[in-house]
């Protein structure tokens, strides 16, 4: 049985939708994994297969998921059951993605904050040094305290409601933020620097790193391993299979295209993140050169102020605007966070979003605070499954992207593809009379791709396979 949104509960039409949709997607994702996993992966080589598997499988879970969440009008947590009986189990495996993931996300918020409090202090000769991250973290009352104020920002927000809240801040930060990255990516392709021994490395150079596939000394073995960084970014980047998207859709009315909507929402989110790499990629190859390329998780809070300090007051300027971005970014995914897990909150207890969301927020406040300080106070090594190391953030992060979204979307797609059938979502996609695109291509990927991929992924994050 359906429960009825309340007025507070839904997006004013298409473009509110779409705007709140792509804020979720646009993230820390973009402006921090992409980068490092393109600079990582060979760019060219990252950048083309993360577009084949957008154009395949994020089309797949992208529709999937508003699809579901549209024709149900209910949160992941039900949304499941209702669609086939005895499937409650996924919903409530959904559930736990964003609530794992609302214990760190904050957390990378504060480091974010603290950063452009930086830059816009003046301070961005001391961010450049190589012990200042370290140095941040390991504060437990600096990084607690950032982690709180940026919580709280993202529960502010939440607790105004859909329209008021969600799709109001979205509809100012995503221009702001899209404006802000196109500027900054301008810039940094005209640098040019001159090394002591003559060498002179350029922006456009390292545009051409990241934009031209590279297939010398490419083995099936280093493809497979960019095959599943890839993927995984996608995941996390698009916000699917963590029941984000399906709260979401289940906020849109009956008259809004979703075809549209799906389209609209993957090109914002991508082009955000190959801008993001635009800004960043060129930049480190300028000042850095292949060497500063393998910065890897540390390329934006390490390497990136050091650029940032190398071209002077012009440089503090555009580092102060990159790190107020990001701010952004990382806001409103922290927001459809806190809102999948308040929405399914509200579903399971009847309760009201204000009363819900205080006592979410509440709760993961302390939760965030705890995690921040994994780097100080509560440290520890932990050995995982697929090889790393972790601290208390990184042990979240490995559960809720690595092992949980994989087995999610793999119950997902044999739920679809075997048992409702495909029409089921076909059919919600092309409700308001329009056709859905790519009918084939979608029952294809959702019957015997994506199951196959999924199981792959998660043996890799089970160190099954390397």
């Amino acid at each position: 049985m359906n429960e009825k949104k309340s007025k507070d509960s839904s997006f004013s039409g298409q473009l509110g939708f779409v705007l709140a949709a792509a804020a979720s997607a646009v993230g820390v994702g973009n402006l921090w994994r992409f980068p490092y996993f393109a600079a990582k992966d060979g760019g060219g080589i990252f950048l083309l297969t993360y577009l084949i598997l957008l154009l395949t499988f994020g089309y797949a879970l992208l529709s999937s998921d508003l699809a579901i969440g549209r024709r149900t009008q209910l949160s992941s947590i039900k949304a499941y059951g209702a669609m086939k009986p005895g499937w409650k189990f996924l919903g409530i495996l959904t559930f736990f993605v964003p609530a794992i993931i609302m214990t760190y996300y904050a957390v990378i918020g504060g480091w974010i904050t603290k950063y452009a409090v930086t830059f816009l202090t003046g301070g961005g000769a001391a961010a450049a040094q190589d012990d200042y991250f370290v140095g941040f973290i390991t504060n437990p009352v600096e990084s607690g305290i950032y982690a709180a104020i940026f919580m709280l920002a993202t529960a502010f927000v939440v607790y105004r409601g859909v329209e008021r809240g969600i799709e109001a801040s979205s509809r100012i930060i995503m221009p702001v933020l899209l404006v802000t990255v196109i500027l900054i990516s301008l810039y940094v392709l005209t640098l040019e620097v001159h090394d002591a021994d003559g060498t002179v490395r350029t922006g456009l150079q390292g545009l051409a790193i990241y934009f031209l596939p590279n297939f010398e000394g490419l083995t099936l073995g280093k493809y497979i391993q960019i095959v599943l960084d890839a993927m995984s970014q996608m995941f996390y980047s698009l916000s699917v299979a963590m029941g984000i998207m399906i709260t979401y859709g289940s906020y849109v009315k009956k008259d809004v295209n979703l075809n549209q909507s799906v389209s609209q929402i993957a090109i914002v989110d991508t082009a955000v993140a190959v801008l993001a790499g635009m800004m960043i990629i060129p930049a480190i190859f300028a000042f850095s050169g292949m060497e500063g390329m393998a910065a890897g998780p540390k390329l934006m809070f390490v390497s990136l102020p050091k650029v940032f300090n190398s071209l002077g007051i012009v440089g503090i300027i555009i580092g102060a605007a990159f790190f107020l971005m990001a701010i952004f970014a990382a806001l409103t995914s922290c927001i459809s966070v806190l809102e999948a897990i308040v929405a399914n909150l509200m579903e399971i207890f009847h309760a009201g979003r204000k009363k819900v969301t205080l006592l979410a927020s509440a709760f993961y406040t302390v939760v965030t605070v705890v995690i921040s300080l994994g780097y100080s106070l509560f440290y520890v090594e932990v050995g995982l499954p697929n090889g790393s190391t972790g601290q208390l953030l990184d042990i979240m992060d490995y559960i809720s992207t690595a092992c949980m979204m994989p087995i999610i979307a793999f119950l997902s797609a044999i739920l679809i593809g075997w048992l409702v059938k495909p029409e089921w979502i076909i059919g919600e996609m092309e409700a308001d009379g329009s056709a859905m695109p790519r009918k084939g291509l979608y029952r294809v990927v959702i019957r015997y791709v994506a199951p196959v991929i999924m199981v792959i992924l998660a043996l890799q994050a089970f160190g099954v396979i390397n």
